[in-house]
C-alpha cells in the first residue's frame, strides 16, 4: 500500500489508464481541429467527436444533439442559469433554488439576482432533503427554472430529482440539474426523470479535467438558452469555442467504463463506507453522520467527531488526504455552508470530515484509514479540556 491515501474522490479523480489511451492518438496523430472540414485532418476528429456525443448520449438517455461539451460543470451550471435567464426573461424572472447547492449555482444566482431576477433558495432537512410541497410552493407564474442538484457533493444526499422534475413539469417550468456527483455513480435518465438540462464533468468519473458537458432537451419541451460565450457558433451556436477533442474522447470514455461497473462498483464502494462508519461508532463515541443515512451517494461518508476540531485531525494524519468539504470553497475559512443549512451546533460543524471513496480505493486502505482516524481522535480528545469534561460528567452520572 502506497501513502498517503487517497480519500478525496468528490474533489476530482486520477484519470484511468484506459481513458488515457483512448485520448493519447487524439493529441499528436488525430490532431485536427473538427471545424476545419475541407480536409481528412478535421473529417477525422469531427467524426471521432461525433462518436463519443452519441456514447455521452445514450448513456443518460439523450439524443446527440441535445449534447453541448463545455470545460466542465461550473461552466455548465452558468451556461444553464444565465442562459434560461437571458432567454426566457419575457416570461419571468424567478428561479427557484436550494441553500445547499454547489456554490457554481449559488454564486450565479446571485449574480442573477443583481441582474433584476429574484431567487428562492428552498432550505432542507436535516439530512439535506427538500420537501417537495415546499418546492411546489415556492413556484410562481414568474418561475422559469427550478435548479437543484442531483446528489450533494459535501455530504452525499441524493434527491428524488423524478419527483421534482415532474413537478416543474407540471408547472411549466424548466428543471436544471447538477449532476457532477451522481453521474456514473447512479443510474440517470434524463427523458424518466422529467430533466431538462444537466450539468456533468469528466473529472468525476476518471476522465481529464477541463471537460463537461450541459444536457440541453430538444423536445417535449423544447429548451432554448442563450449563448453565454460569442465567436464562431459552435455546439449548436450555444457554446462557442474550438473543441477539446482529446478531452472529448475520454470523457465519453470515462462515462462509459462507469456505467458499465456502475452496479459493482456501488456495492464496493458502499461496503467499504459501511465498514467505515461502523467502526467509527464502536471504537469511538460521539461519532455523528452527517447526510441522509441511506439516501446518498455509494461512496461519500461525512462524519463529526465531537470535540475534534477537523483541521487538527487532518494535521494530525497527513498520510490521508481527506477534505472538510467542497474544494470550491476551501480559501474559505468559514465552515461548509452545506452543513449550515442542516442547521447543526457550531461544534458538530467544525468537527465534520468528508472521505470520498473511489475505483482505486482498496480494503486495505480502508482499515488503514479506519485505524488512523480511531488513534488520531483519541489523541486529540486527550486535548480537549471540553471532552474531558464531558467525560467526568459521564463518569459521575454512572457513579450516582
Amino acid at each position: 500500500m502506497k501513502l498517503p491515501v487517497y480519500m478525496d474522490y468528490h474533489a476530482t479523480t486520477p484519470v484511468d489508464p484506459r481513458v488515457v489511451e483512448a485520448m493519447l492518438p487524439y493529441f499528436t496523430e488525430n490532431f485536427g481541429n473538427p471545424a476545419s472540414r475541407q480536409h481528412r485532418f478535421g473529417w477525422i476528429t469531427e467524426e471521432a467527436v461525433e462518436s463519443a456525443r452519441t456514447t455521452t448520449a445514450k448513456l443518460i438517455g439523450a439524443e446527440p444533439k441535445e449534447i453541448i461539451f463545455t470545460s466542465g460543470a461550473t461552466e455548465s451550471n452558468n451556461l444553464a442559469i444565465k442562459g434560461i435567464g437571458e432567454a426566457w426573461k419575457q416570461k419571468g424572472t424567478h428561479i427557484v433554488t436550494v441553500q445547499t447547492e454547489h456554490k457554481s449555482v449559488l454564486d450565479v444566482c446571485k449574480k442573477m439576482e443583481k441582474m433584476g431576477f429574484q431567487v428562492t433558495y428552498i432550505p432542507v432537512d436535516e439530512y439535506g432533503l427538500i420537501d417537495p410541497d415546499r418546492l411546489r410552493n415556492a413556484i410562481t407564474p414568474k418561475t422559469i427554472l427550478v435548479s437543484i442538484m442531483t446528489a450533494n457533493n459535501e455530504i452525499g444526499t441524493i434527491q428524488n430529482i423524478t419527483e421534482i422534475g415532474k413537478i416543474c413539469h407540471e408547472q411549466g417550468v424548466f428543471f436544471h440539474t447538477d449532476a457532477s456527483q451522481a453521474i456514473g455513480k447512479l443510474p440517470i435518465n434524463v427523458k424518466e426523470m422529467n430533466i431538462d438540462l444537466m450539468s456533468f464533468t469528466a473529472h468525476k468519473i476518471y476522465g481529464p479535467k477541463g471537460i463537461g458537458a450541459l444536457y440541453v432537451r430538444n423536445s417535449n419541451p423544447k429548451v432554448r438558452i442563450a449563448m453565454q460565450m460569442e465567436g464562431g457558433g459552435h455546439e449548436r451556436g450555444m457554446r462557442s469555442g474550438t473543441l477539446n477533442v482529446p478531452g472529448i474522447i475520454g470523457f465519453a470514455k470515462a462515462l462509459e467504463l462507469c456505467c458499465k461497473s456502475m452496479d459493482e462498483e456501488s456495492k464496493r464502494l458502499s461496503s467499504y463506507r459501511d465498514k467505515m462508519i461502523a467502526a467509527f461508532s464502536t471504537q469511538l463515541d460521539a461519532v455523528h453522520l452527517n447526510g441522509h443515512p441511506t439516501m446518498r451517494l455509494p461512496n461519500n461518508l461525512n462524519v463529526s467527531f465531537a470535540h475534534v476540531e477537523n483541521d487538527a485531525l487532518m494535521m494530525s494524519m497527513k498520510d490521508v488526504a481527506v477534505s472538510t468539504g467542497s474544494a470550491c470553497s476551501t480559501a474559505n475559512p468559514e465552515p461548509s455552508h452545506v452543513l449550515k443549512s442542516l442547521r447543526f451546533p457550531p461544534e458538530r460543524l467544525h468537527s465534520a470530515i468528508r472521505f470520498g471513496l473511489g475505483r482505486f480505493t482498496t480494503e486495505e486502505e480502508v482499515d488503514y484509514v479506519i485505524n488512523r482516524v480511531v488513534e488520531s481522535v483519541k489523541k486529540l480528545r486527550e486535548l480537549s479540556p471540553a471532552y474531558q469534561s464531558r467525560m467526568a460528567g459521564h463518569v459521575a452520572a454512572v457513579s450516582n
